[in-house]
């Protein structure tokens, strides 16, 4: 006999053990408070303590900017709007440099930047990932613009140019 009950319920006989269902009620009235408290607790562990993130580093910094490129790349490829490409991107970097870092990059210094100041450099770190990664996927306005900068801020030499030689 593998299965047998009492006329009251409170006994159950299964494969030769003796379960009472009041001391499985009574695991369960202790159990479930200690299994739930957990699940609470949840929430509270995974807000971001600005207090004690750490600044996000350039490899942090690199990663960011490369995922909103990518993002910028794959959205404009499934004829998302340039612009919407960019600022969705931007957006999403911002959030995680706020909620991770507590908004201050190790390459800015000590203060915590503003959700504007994040969004605005996001922004421009997926521009020119952007220019760079797929640039087909970009209009040729904004690709010129990026050339220029870089042109401008690596003294006048095209990105990447070798230097003259020497005399």
């Amino acid at each position: 006999m593998a299965s047998q009950g009492t006329d009251n319920g409170e006994a159950v006989v299964h494969h030769g053990c003796d379960l009472r269902l009041s001391s499985l009620r009574t695991f369960f009235r202790w159990s479930c408070p200690l299994l739930v408290a957990p699940l609470l607790l949840l929430p509270i562990v995974l807000l971001p303590t600005s207090a004690l993130a750490a600044p996000a580093t350039d490899a942090d910094m690199t990663l960011y900017s490369r995922l909103a490129s990518i993002n910028v790349c794959i959205a404009r490829a499934g004829g998302v709007e340039f612009d919407k490409a960019v600022a969705i991107a931007g957006e999403t970097i911002a959030q995680v440099l706020m909620g991770q870092h507590g908004g201050v990059i190790q390459q800015v210094g000590a203060k915590p930047l503003s959700i504007d100041e994040l969004r605005k450099g996001s922004t421009n770190s997926a521009v020119i990932g952007a220019v760079e990664i797929c640039p087909k996927e970009v209009p040729a306005d904004v690709v010129k613009k990026v050339q220029d900068v870089i042109k401008q801020q690596s003294g006048g030499k095209a990105p990447g140019a070798a230097p003259a030689p020497a005399k």
